[in-house]
């Protein structure tokens, strides 16, 4: 038995086409600019999405490169996923802005 199920209540299920739209709108807060399925910083390519059926697959930059980005994967299943994508996402936009 699950934590949430001893406690009588479960998250609300995770709607992947409505959490892209607010991870759009987020990304674009953050100054990134919107390409095909992806998001880009100064031209370069910064992060990769593709909707899945309950889930968001996420490939995010480890380094602001010109050339062909190395990727960290992450799958967003819950809302506190897509926080935690957030937050990193802020973090590397941070210490690339520091490196230039």
């Amino acid at each position: 038995m699950s934590e949430e199920e001893s406690w009588g209540f479960a998250p609300p299920p995770f709607k992947a086409a409505e959490a892209l739209v607010q991870l759009q709108r987020a990304l674009r807060d953050q100054g990134l600019k919107e390409r095909e399925q992806g998001f880009e910083q100064a031209g370069k390519r910064v992060l990769e999405y593709e909707l899945g059926e309950g889930q968001i697959a996420i490939r995010l930059a480890q380094r602001l490169q010109t050339n062909t980005p190395n990727w960290d994967r992450f799958t967003l299943k819950s809302a506190a996923d897509q926080r935690k994508l957030l937050d990193e996402v802020k973090k590397r936009l941070a210490r690339w802005r520091d490196e230039d």
